[in-house]
């Protein structure tokens, strides 16, 4: 009796362990891939599974996006200038059978692959290009890892470049040129106004000559502008070459004057000239 007790409890001991051994859970996540006795089986549903133990051996797989960092290379552009790129690519599994038998490290081959593909793409750009094309080059990395990684039952959906670092001297370059840049702009705005003000003076001038009461109109603004500031000096501002015609006129007149005019002799009431003085 006790030999049948202890046969009992040790057969149920071994179907509780076969159970365990036999019994997988696939997450809603996940793809189960099953090889019995080395040779595939197909793929098995999220849910609860059973395979035989001992014989079969299930992978999961997981169908999730996956985020990979791609670590920071030093590359020397098309224009001979180098910079250290650092990128970061997000990938899922599409296929599960591929991803585990045409590859044995998903994750390993295409953070390898990854590196190379950054360093031969950003190699290919200049460094403005680099600097002012990202999406391009991210672009371009997407589509090359996506059909190297297709084999293996992998979609690269995102690719992009994170970081990028310049040499001292090559900031110092850049901060000089875009000063310069910002320089030229200033000059070229400044060089605008002026013309545009000709212009406007040219205008105003012509409006001036035409009607000459506007010109002293505008010496009573500019009288009352200066005595805003309650100046001790108060400058009568006058139209300039009507000023000088004008000095110019006078000191004719006095020159004229000077040389024909007679000298008036000192007389008597009647006319008649004053004896000379006795010596």
């Amino acid at each position: 009796m006790n030999t049948l007790i202890v046969a009992l409890v040790i057969a149920a001991v071994l179907i509780v362990i076969l159970l365990a051994l036999a019994v997988r859970i696939v997450r809603q996540y996940e793809l189960g891939v099953v090889f019995r006795l080395g040779r595939l089986r197909g793929a098995r549903a999220p849910g609860l599974r059973l395979i035989i133990p001992f014989a079969d051996v299930m992978h999961k797989v997981s169908l999730r996006i996956v985020t990979a960092p791609i670590q920071s290379q030093g590359i020397i552009t098309r224009d001979n200038v180098s910079v250290d790129v650092s990128a970061v690519a997000y990938y899922r599994v599409v296929d599960a059978v591929k991803s585990v038998l045409a590859i044995e490290n998903v994750r390993a081959a295409i953070d390898q692959i990854a590196q190379t593909t950054l360093r031969k793409v950003v190699g290919q750009h200049t460094l403005d290009q680099t600097l002012a094309e990202t999406d391009v080059i991210n672009l371009d990395i997407r589509q090359i890892l996506d059909a190297t990684t297709a084999e293996w039952g992998v979609e690269v959906t995102l690719v992009e470049l994170k970081d990028i670092q310049l040499p001292d001297s090559m900031k110092r370059a850049m901060a000089r040129q875009a000063e310069a840049e910002r320089e030229k702009r200033a000059k070229i705005i400044n060089a605008e106004g002026e013309s545009l003000a000709a212009a406007a003076l040219g205008e105003a001038s012509d409006t001036m000559m035409a009607h000459p009461l506007a010109l002293q109109l505008r010496n009573l603004q500019s009288l009352v502008e200066i005595g805003v500031d309650k100046n001790t000096t108060v400058v009568f501002p006058a139209p300039l070459m009507s000023t000088i015609e004008e000095l110019a006129g006078f000191l004719t007149r006095e020159d004229n004057a000077a040389r024909g005019g007679t000298v008036r002799a000192i007389g008597r009431p009647d006319g008649t000239a004053a004896p000379a003085a006795a010596r």
